[in-house]
């Protein structure tokens, strides 16, 4: 069993508004980072024979994109002039055939280039899913789940942008335009050079373009990363904000954030609408160069007409190659800049990780021991300190404090969500870092306060206990946790849908379906983490009965915020800034008068004279 029986957790450190507002991380870096290259470019290695095949229809269609001017040359000045009907008539049927090879070769070339992209994407995006399912929950507590999120898909987007399509047509383009070149050359070296003094005017061009739209592409990526972050941000906490009637200041925060990355864009996108104009400009240059000096060439009987149209053709076809490598090198920019931030991802070094030589943890009879734990969040900011705490197996033990106090950093040592600064959590005397997260998890469980239903059937949410389990099971388990009557009586039973975030069930009725997974997974250690909160009083009372249930015979560590649950507990243990103060049972607390007794005073003595 895993740890997905519930989700509840809290941000550690900075709020999620500020990261946001500054979220962007570095700005410096290379336009073409070699290093980020040759990682991504291994996601193409496995699609090699198909990528090769590619490369060969590139080649095809750029040989007869070479060859069709060079057709209508051969038409001008040998049949044309002639009247050679036939022969006219040959190299129309070899041009016909020339186009249609370059159709059936592009054609070829983009299927499979999407074929592959396609592949790439998937793969990628399912390892960054298994990397983020691998790093602790410590990783998730600190980072907007809306950046994450743009991490996996509008990243790796462009990153597949590059891989699949930018290599062949980088290739391609490069091959297209020495090939003209070496053409223009051969048929006519004075008019070629001539054509080709616009050259230095374009490496200008593109110097300078190349400079800004670095800078400017690697901001696209931060803004759009921040606005899913902030979009998804606001819709979790949508009922929050209608309650407190701040739509407008939320509007205000996302016009901020939205204007930003438009601001980020137009300034991109505005560096390719100078810089194209340029190159279409310098064509339009080249083309007058041709026309002038090939018709004064042909004029004086020194070139043929048919070479004259033939660089005509020839010129143009040489500034549209330029043209999709400036887009290629827009899409380059992003592509470094997305793959940096994916890569940085993978690389993220899971804090809570198994030994190399870890091994599976043994059935858990469910002893449980805290020696001398020291635990911080930030290396500055100590969380708990010299915690002591011996846990016989079957043993219920209550956790009570004020808020802050560290109650729930002891359940999550004891779970290895994260892992102690000093000292030494043990299970069994086994300590809990020498044994595999999974083969621990397995047999753990967790009932949060705020229960989380995943989408799907209410079958399938309390089968995620237990994958393999049957239907009389599943039935069997929601009985003991006290939710069969209640699914029974839903539109569809145990087929019913859960709407996202279990919005069509009342908390009642989650915490209830989280405990029935919890029954059927069988954990040999629970953790709950006041189950019963922000439920209504009869409600209550069908969560506690169950829970009397899940608790006999396992381990429970039980985090209390209402002391009535935990009267009956083994031992309670009263946390205060990090340490625990005092423990025992209930009434050897209220009689020693120390916080226990206080809190409890404070929760009933109160309520009875009101």
């Amino acid at each position: 069993m895993s740890f997905s029986i519930g989700a509840g957790g809290s941000n550690f450190g900075g709020g999620p508004r500020g990261m946001i507002a500054n979220f962007g991380g570095k700005e410096a870096g290379r336009a073409f980072d070699r290093h980020i290259f040759m990682r991504l470019l291994a996601y193409i290695k496995p699609h090699s024979r198909l990528m090769a095949l590619a490369f060969l229809l590139m080649l095809v269609g750029t040989g007869l994109t070479l060859l069709t001017p060079y057709l209508i040359s051969i038409a001008i000045d040998r049949y044309i002039v002639q009247g050679d009907v036939p022969g006219l008539t040959w190299v129309a049927l070899a041009t016909i055939a020339s186009y249609a090879g370059i159709y059936g070769a592009t054609a070829g070339q983009s299927y499979i280039l999407s074929w592959v992209g396609q592949k790439v994407l998937a793969t990628l995006r399912s390892q960054l899913f298994h990397h983020l399912q691998r790093l602790p929950i410590g990783y998730h507590d600190t980072h907007i789940i809306g950046v994450t999120v743009s991490r996996v898909i509008n990243d790796v987007g462009v990153i597949n942008e590059l891989l699949s399509q930018g290599m062949v047509t980088l290739v391609g383009d490069t091959l297209l335009l020495v090939g003209i070149i070496v053409v223009m050359v051969g048929m006519s070296p004075k008019l070629a050079l001539l054509t080709f003094t616009v050259l230095p005017l374009m490496v200008l061009a593109t110097v300078i373009f190349a400079r800004y739209a670095h800078t400017a592409f690697r901001q696209t990526r931060a803004r759009i990363a921040a606005v899913v972050g902030n979009l998804a941000e606001d819709i979790a906490g949508m009922r929050v904000i209608q309650a407190f009637a701040q739509e407008d200041a939320s509007q205000e925060r996302f016009t901020e954030v939205n204007q930003a990355n438009r601001d980020a864009n137009i300034e991109a996108m505005s560096l390719s609408f100078v810089f194209l104009p340029t190159v279409d400009f310098l064509s339009m240059l080249a083309t007058a160069i041709v026309l002038w000096f090939g018709g004064l060439a042909v004029a004086r009987g020194e070139l043929t007409l048919g070479v004259v149209v033939a660089f005509l053709a020839y010129v143009s076809r040489f500034f549209s190659p330029i043209q999709e490598l400036s887009q290629l090198y827009t899409t380059m920019q992003s592509a470094m800049a997305g793959g940096e931030r994916v890569l940085e991802l993978l690389d993220t070094k899971p804090s809570v990780a198994d030994p190399a030589d870890g091994r599976e943890m043994p059935r858990i009879q469910g002893r449980v021991e805290l020696h001398d734990v020291e635990f911080a969040y930030n290396p500055d900011e100590p969380v708990l300190r010299g915690i002591n705490l011996t846990i016989e197996a079957g043993q219920t033990v209550a956790l009570v404090g004020p808020t802050g106090a560290g109650k729930s950093s002891i359940a999550n040592l004891i779970a290895r969500f994260y892992d102690v600064t000093d000292g030494s959590v043990t299970i069994d005397g086994i300590d809990v870092r020498d044994v595999t997260q999974a083969s621990l998890h397995r047999q753990m469980g967790l009932v949060p306060q705020d229960p989380f239903l995943f989408s799907g059937t209410v079958r399938d949410n309390i089968r995620f206990g237990l994958h393999d389990a049957t239907d009389e099971q599943v039935e069997a388990a929601a009985r003991s946790a006290n939710a069969h009557d209640f699914i029974l009586a839903l539109p569809d039973g145990y087929e019913t849908a859960i709407m996202e975030g279990g919005s069509n069930l009342s908390i009642g009725q989650r915490q209830l379906i989280c405990i029935a997974r919890a029954v059927l997974a069988d954990p040999r250690i629970l953790i709950l983490d006041e189950a019963t909160a922000s439920v209504d009083t009869v409600t209550e009372a069908l969560i506690q009965d169950a829970l009397d249930r899940l608790l006999q015979g396992r381990t429970s560590i039980v985090i209390a915020h209402r002391l009535s649950t935990i009267r009956n507990a083994d031992i309670i243990c009263a946390v205060e800034a990090g340490q625990i103060v005092e423990q025992g049972t209930h009434s050897e607390l209220l009689a020693a008068g120390g916080l226990y007794a206080r809190l409890y005073a404070r929760q009933f003595v109160t309520l009875v004279e009101d």
